[in-house]
């Protein structure tokens, strides 16, 4: 839609009006709103290919997801049969919304940058400034998290990264490593997120077949065994482990088919990350007797051991370690791609719209790794409640804007 607004008013202010000459442009004034996208190098163009469906959807997934990891905490606050309906209903009071925003934004402005080019084009470019520097920053606290927690999952079997220089050493190897896969192409990205989904996803649909003899249906209208319900753990895990949907968006200029493929990868998204969440709290639940205080990050890889054997534990611990990879993947292609949609709005310099021979924003890539690196020596509780805060503000913005632009 911006593309032709500036298209047509360049085109008028090219056509010559009698024998007037054209009128002089001044070198020194930049437009946010009419600046034509920045031309991909030839290189860039020839290497550059489509996301179709299935990259997408594993994606979505993991700018959403990434597995059931994280949901434990429902059950440990509130017990099994409100975390089961708090798996059920809290999507459709907030997940099933921003999809569907996202879904409409997105094939309305099918351009990178996502939510920047909403915000923009409601509220004017300052906001839409506002909205882009906070909602990367969001991003890369959140992406911060992830060779964190990948080497926290992995100390127990190599004790000697849990700590000191040999830490640090593998947070930064492990950053460049996953950094340089994103560099070599968003296609290679989507087949990793398939790979590692795939992995990741499989041992939960084998302990939730084996479980099926043990299960009592009676264990999952349990609500509470401690003293009361603690919502504030309750409602921010579901809200943790259930939002992000906009963050595809910075990928649009990307998607092959747009108006048809976004919608139908946030739909089956959708449906992947609600089920995947559901059928291990049911099995768990289910087929183990309660004990809420177990209930804590990490505690599927125990039920998976006590249901499937220690093969299956160490399958789910694997799992949990890989989508820790997924999610990082996905972020870091979701902001530095937000960086070149700007930069081809001219809200940044054009260095950010560069890309390498892979089709890949290298300087947005690079410059979100080294935030990644800067803000990974943060607490979990600190990059929670800066994140969480971030991601508010970005969301009002955008909601507003989704408002104004349908009573446009």
């Amino acid at each position: 839609m911006t593309d032709l607004s500036s298209s047509s008013l360049r085109s008028e202010a090219q056509k010559p009006t009698g024998n007037s000459p054209p009128p002089p442009t001044d070198p020194g004034h930049v437009s946010i709103a009419l600046t034509p996208p920045s031309p991909t190098p030839p290189s860039a163009a020839t290497n550059t290919r489509k996301i179709s469906l299935l990259p997408l959807i594993f994606l979505i997934f993991y700018e959403v997801s990434g597995g059931p990891f994280g949901i434990e905490d429902t059950v440990r606050a509130a017990g099994p049969l409100l975390s089961i309906l708090g798996l059920i209903v809290f999507p459709f009071v907030w997940s099933i919304p921003e999809a569907l925003i996202t879904a409409e934004m997105s094939t309305m402005f099918p351009e990178n940058g996502g939510y920047v080019v909403w915000v923009s084009s409601a509220l004017g470019p300052y906001w839409g400034f506002q909205q882009g520097w906070v909602k990367w920053l969001s991003g890369v606290i959140d992406n911060a998290l992830y060779p964190i927690l990948f080497l926290d999952y992995l100390q127990s079997g190599l004790p000697v990264i849990s700590r000191g220089l040999p830490r640090v050493a593998s947070v930064i190897a492990l950053t460049f490593s996953l950094t340089y896969l994103s560099y070599r192409g968003l296609s290679i990205v989507g087949v990793a997120a398939v790979v590692i989904g795939v992995f990741s996803i499989l041992p939960f649909v084998v302990m939730c077949l084996v479980s099926i003899p043990k299960v009592e249906p009676l264990r999952w209208l349990v609500v509470s065994r401690r003293k009361g319900v603690d919502f504030s753990l309750y409602l921010n895990t579901l809200f943790w482990n259930l939002n992000y949907w906009d963050s595809i968006s910075t990928l649009s200029g990307e998607v092959g088919e747009p108006s048809k493929t976004l919608p139908k990868a946030l739909f089956y998204a959708l449906l992947l990350v609600v089920l995947s969440y559901i059928f291990p709290v049911l099995s768990g639940t289910g087929a183990l007797p309660l004990d809420q205080e177990r209930w804590t990050d990490g505690y599927f890889a125990e039920i998976g051991k006590v249901i499937g054997g220690g093969w299956l534990g160490w399958w789910i611990r694997a799992a949990a370690a890989a989508s820790n990879m997924g999610m990082f993947l996905a972020e870091m292609s979701s902001d530095s791609f937000q960086l070149l949609g700007m930069a081809e709005r001219g809200m940044l310099p054009e260095v950010f719209a560069r890309r390498s021979r892979y089709g890949t924003p290298w300087v947005g890539i690079l410059f979100s790794a080294s935030g990644v690196v800067v803000l990974s020596w943060l607490s979990f509780q600190e990059i929670v409640a800066a994140e969480n805060l971030l991601y508010c503000f970005g969301m009002v913005l955008e909601f507003i804007a989704f408002v104004r632009l349908r009573v446009k």
